[in-house]
């Protein structure tokens, strides 16, 4: 009888541990009835109260275990295995001095070795709450280590994955992912509470990675089965760490979502979570009116919480071990005073182990504080400091997804120091901080990685894939997801910087010009558009009017240009269409070119743009056609292309993707105007990644796919399956000049800051000098006659941008090809 008992007991943990909860109290149920033990009945009931703790009772749960401790006859064994379930429930409770002190107790007296695991593991999480980062990491690697010698493999692979959340906790995104993810391929075969359990935390690696828009769609799963698996507090933990996502874009969301978290802690009786949970909805309610995402504002909220309930929230926070909380609470509301013109109150000290997020935070509010004062000088130093910060936490990561999106910790800075640089009146100033915030994810230049089968082979599976499906349904894919997030998290470790590539300031600049160049560097300052004109011997500041008109005209842009592009010659709705594009156009250009055109004259252009002015044709606007230009990532990074460019190009390359009518055409033209040129007439992906390490040149015809889910997995469809974006970084050398005629690739999926990722980007990441691509549609016939006169001119020796040039005025094709990069 009590074997029976025994065995249904283990299969209760196990089914508890897997997050089936139910299951799991109908065999401890089965248990207390087949043994009279009293051992094993104590073992039963608190086990069963640690269940109804997990199911939000937490009263009932420590009335159960406290009548389980009160037993005759027990075991110091039991004992300490009661009172380390008193620990679980106290923490599950929030109280955590209380968790604290019973965990402790338990581990001294117990001799089980799973049993001492198990509470290492709780007493970790105590100490990741408090930011005890060292003590809960012995905790955790402890019970890991425990749980392998012991052959269990589940808890050990848990434990892994808390390791890899305290990577997090340190700042160490790419540790995080990498422990996660290799926990996860054992963790989720176990349940899809466990799965959820995994997922909850791999979302908040992916939202301080700034990759929010994935992080956000895994809590939105997470919470939703939670909520199936009556599993209220982990529901509520989703429903906080969404919203906290949600916060740098969306705080009015981000609010609603934290007063239901805060309803439900409540309601399990768990006042640590209920104030993180009141602290998060307060930050977002302060939040209205401060610069968000692509440079709009959002509306102050009706709801702001006052200081005394702000000090009293911040209060509750330390009273609990939670400084890093409380900190960033008392800096939201500092910040949101600043931002109406009030710099009262006391500096906000925040303890070392503060995330980024919030040390950055406290630099945007010094820095809001002194431009309130009127010192903008001081309020720009106080920023460059907290970029500096950031930068020197990005350094290592030579991934593109990872420098690109970190750019989201840095979006009120860098409004701060462009408000505060355009109040200056001077160009260098301005030139300055644009140049800051262009080049801070393109400063550090990657160390190619080395060959990797097993993401070549993730990657061969995901193109298998996503040929058998259409694309909603390989979104939807289990198996895709894996292997999507197996891929991100080697292609992050493998990638690391190697050199860091200096800014340049506007003198600087200027003198790498010549009589023949000029700069154009425009800037969104939050109140409107401006433009730092500078050519070898002259700069300017010019402050462009009408910024509300040319958001106007970029809204139904891109339905234009897709319309012309599609429509045949010979239909009527082609002239129609056609005026409405060009009146755009034409409006366009009288905003943004027309001004600056008399400082450049006839000059060929380096031109770099904020977010808010992406997908704009630059080619087609009147003012710049037939005029040779390149859209730069950063005038440093032009200038440095530039210092050390080579011979002209001798060899090209051409691959053709299926089903692009004009595709051989067009190659065969191009290829007619070059001595040495090899044509790949049905590419697959190794003979391109081939071809692209031997040529100067690469010119790609095919039809591209645009994930704006993923840009890293944006491709070009080639006859075995999609060229991804994770391919380029695997290309050993790639060519110095690529040319992308296909449909969509030019197209940049905006992420944060003043940065884009596309196919255009990421050949750019990988080491090209220059990419032409067209950020819309491109009639087939445009694009072959186009493309075809420019090779003329880079086989005869012309840069880039004035091949293009020449090509548009020599067949009078207006098309939105453009040169990004060094193109001269």
């Amino acid at each position: 009888m009590g074997t029976s008992a025994a065995s249904l007991h283990r299969e209760a943990v196990d089914l508890a541990n897997q997050g089936r909860l139910a299951t799991a109290e109908r065999a401890l149920a089965r248990a207390a009835g087949l043994t009279d033990d009293a051992d094993l009945s104590a073992r039963i009931l608190g086990t069963l109260a640690v269940i109804r703790a997990r199911t939000g009772d937490v009263g009932e749960a420590e009335r159960l275990c406290l009548e389980a401790m009160d037993g005759t006859g027990l075991s110091r064994e039991t004992v300490a295995i009661l009172e380390g379930q008193m620990g679980a429930i106290a923490e599950f409770a929030g109280r955590l001095d209380d968790a604290t002190l019973w965990l402790g107790r338990a581990i001294a007296m117990t001799d089980e070795p799973v049993a001492r695991a198990n509470m290492l593991v709780n007493r970790g999480l105590i100490g990741m709450q408090r930011r005890d980062l060292d003590a809960a990491a012995d905790d955790t690697a402890a019970a890991a280590g425990i749980f392998a010698a012991a052959d269990r493999a589940i808890d050990a692979a848990e434990a892994r994955h808390n390791l890899g959340y305290i990577d997090l906790l340190r700042g160490d995104i790419v540790a995080a992912l990498s422990e996660m993810t290799a926990a996860r391929a054992i963790i989720a075969g176990v349940s899809k509470a466990n799965a959820a359990i995994g997922d909850l935390d791999r979302a908040t690696v992916l939202r301080d990675a700034g990759l929010t828009r994935e992080a956000e769609a895994l809590l939105a799963s997470a919470a939703k089965t939670f909520g199936d698996t009556r599993m209220p507090r982990e529901r509520a933990e989703a429903e906080f760490q969404l919203a906290r996502s949600l916060l740098t874009h969306d705080p009015r969301r981000a609010r609603r979502i934290a007063r239901t978290a805060v309803r439900r802690f409540e309601a399990l009786g768990n006042p640590t979570w209920t104030a993180r949970a009141e602290a998060l909805e307060m930050r977002a309610e302060l939040a209205g009116g401060q610069m968000m995402r692509g440079g709009t504002r959002v509306p102050p909220s009706r709801h702001v919480p006052d200081t005394a309930a702000v000090d009293r929230v911040a209060g509750e926070l330390e009273s609990r071990g939670l400084r890093t909380e409380s900190a960033a609470l008392r800096l939201a509301r500092q910040l949101w005073e600043a931002r109406r013109g009030r710099a009262a109150g006391r500096r906000v000290s925040i303890p070392s182990t503060a995330t980024m997020d919030v040390r950055l935070l406290q630099y945007e509010v010094v820095a809001a504080r002194a431009a309130v004062r009127g010192r903008h000088a001081d309020a720009r130093r106080h920023a460059a400091s907290g970029l500096d910060a950031l930068f020197e936490w990005q350094r290592d990561f030579g991934s593109l997804d990872l420098q690109t999106s970190l750019m989201m910790h840095a979006n009120g800075l860098i409004g701060l120091g462009l408000e505060s640089a355009a109040r200056s009146g001077r160009p260098d100033v301005v030139f300055d901080w644009s140049e800051r915030t262009r080049h801070l994810s393109f400063q550090v230049a990657p160390l190619r990685p080395p060959p990797d089968e097993t993401l070549a082979d993730d990657l061969a599976e995901l193109r298998m894939l996503r040929a058998e499906h259409a694309d909603g349904e390989w979104r939807a894919a289990a198996r895709v997801e894996e292997l999507q997030s197996r891929a991100r998290e080697r292609q992050w470790s493998s990638m690391r910087s190697s050199a860091v590539l200096g800014r340049v300031s506007l003198a600087e600049a200027q003198s790498g010009l010549g009589d023949d160049a000029a700069i154009v560097a425009y800037v969104y300052t939050g109140e409107g558009l401006a433009a730092v004109v500078a050519t070898a011997d002259s700069a300017q500041l010019m402050h462009l009017d009408g910024w509300d008109g040319v958001r106007g005209l970029m809204s139904g842009l891109r339905a234009d240009l897709d319309m012309a592009a599609s429509i045949p010659a010979t239909s009527p709705l082609r002239q129609v269409v056609r005026r409405s594009l060009d009146g755009r156009l034409a409006a366009l250009s009288r905003a943004l070119v027309e001004p600056v055109l008399p400082a450049v004259g006839s000059r060929r252009v380096v031109i770099t743009t904020p977010v808010i002015l992406n997908g704009i044709p630059w080619a087609m606007l009147p003012g710049l056609r037939g005029h040779p230009f390149t859209l730069a990532a950063s005038v440093s990074r032009w200038h440095s292309l530039r210092a050390t460019a080579g011979r002209a190009p001798s060899s090209a390359g051409f691959v053709i993707g299926p089903r692009v009518p004009r595709a051989a055409e067009e190659t065969g033209r191009a290829a007619g105007s070059w001595a040495t040129a090899v044509t790949l007439p049905h590419a697959d992906i190794a003979g391109t990644t081939a071809l692209a390490s031997q040529v100067d040149v690469l010119h790609i015809a095919s039809h591209g796919r645009h994930s704006a889910e993923n840009p890293m997995f944006s491709g070009l469809e080639l006859a075995d399956g999609t060229l991804f974006g994770y391919d380029i970084d695997l290309i050993e050398k790639v060519p110095e000049t690529v040319i992308l005629s296909a449909c969509e690739v030019g197209r940049s999926s905006v992420r944060w800051g003043e940065e884009a990722v596309g196919m255009t980007r990421i050949w750019l990441h990988a080491g090209a000098r220059c990419v032409v691509a067209a950020p819309v549609v491109v009639a087939d016939d445009d694009a072959c006659e186009l493309l075809g006169a420019m090779h003329e001119g880079l086989a005869a020796g012309l840069a880039p941008s004035d091949a293009l040039a020449a090509a548009a005025t020599q067949t009078g094709i207006v098309a939105p090809f453009q040169v990004h990069g060094a193109g001269f």
